[in-house]
């Protein structure tokens, strides 16, 4: 084989490679951009990106409502978009019981649907992973969106630091993007002693919960507020899954997330869609709970006009 023809044929391996891993970005709604990636570092992973113009005609955003004899009844992201006639949908809070085939839930943390409050912040069970008084997404009738604060004044953990009228709100583990830095929680101890976690279920600071790889789900905002991301990472189908602080990172490098929320992972993660060529309800990402997915707690909705053409 000649110099020539060994040059040509790397060289054809090497865009190959290049475009399997090149990211796929369609828009199938106004206002509403969905990014798919495959990389091979830090190790093999994929995940969707999903970028929300909240000013867009059409937009509108909605989270599971209260129900039950607890506070949500449970059941999977397909479901939850499907009942509501949404266009894309994923999981959003912690739950307990877990693990538990309950079928009712109590949420962790703030939890608002179209204006209803039904859950407040709150000091969690799991501290290994959760902050106390964790933050929250709040968006309201206008979809103005930004991350709302606990107020201690407040009796029953309903009350947030921010002006906002509370409408559709979310809240996760912790806040991990603030201000366009990183900002990942620490366990409390000797050598941290501002830190919120505490060491349990096998985790403490040698081995933190946010240090572990797996599926995650994260939403996040742009500077100005106006820009919705969410964050959807697999551990399952040869995708190994990402530390939060990896992700963290992406989000705040890569999509211009200013403030981001750690949200319900692992075999909870899912990012559920309305098939744009046929208009059914599928997964958009390979769930780690299994390709029905888990019934969770709740869900965010996302409702879109359809693209001209």
């Amino acid at each position: 084989m000649t110099a020539m023809r060994r040059l040509t044929l790397l060289l054809a391996v090497w865009i190959a490679a290049a475009l399997a891993a090149a990211p796929s970005a369609t828009r199938p709604w106004i206002g509403v951009s969905l990014i798919e990636r495959a990389e091979t570092a830090p190790r093999p992973v994929r995940f969707h990106v999903v970028q929300i113009d909240l000013s867009a005609p059409g937009v509108r955003l909605e989270v599971s409502g209260p129900a039950g004899a607890r506070e949500t009844v449970r059941q999977t992201t397909v479901e939850f978009l499907r009942t509501r006639g949404a266009q894309l949908a994923v999981n959003a809070h912690f739950f307990l019981p877990f693990p538990s085939d309950d079928r009712e839930a109590w949420v962790i943390g703030l939890a608002a649907s179209n204006g209803r409050v039904y859950s407040g912040f709150e000091l969690p069970e799991q501290r290994f992973a959760l902050v106390p008084y964790a933050p929250a997404l709040n968006i309201d009738p206008r979809n103005r969106a930004r991350i709302v604060h606990h107020d201690p004044r407040g009796r029953d953990g309903r009350r947030v630091r921010e002006r906002v009228r509370l409408w559709n709100a979310v809240s996760g583990s912790a806040q991990i993007v603030t201000e366009g830095r990183v900002t990942i929680p620490r366990y409390a101890g000797p050598d941290a002693p501002d830190g919120v976690l505490v060491a349990g279920a096998g985790y403490s600071a040698e081995r933190s919960w946010y240090e572990v790889p797996n599926a995650r789900t994260i939403v996040g905002l742009s500077r100005d507020g106006r820009r919705l991301t969410i964050f959807v990472v697999d551990r399952a189908g040869g995708s190994e899954g990402l530390k939060v602080g990896e992700a963290a990172a992406i989000l705040a490098d890569e999509y211009g997330v200013w403030n981001a929320l750690n949200l319900d992972g692992g075999g909870s993660t899912s990012l559920a869609w309305e098939n744009p060529a046929t208009g059914a309800a599928e997964f958009l990402n390979q769930p780690a709970g299994g390709p029905a997915g888990r019934a969770v707690a709740t869900s965010l909705a996302v409702f879109a006009r359809r693209a001209p053409g």
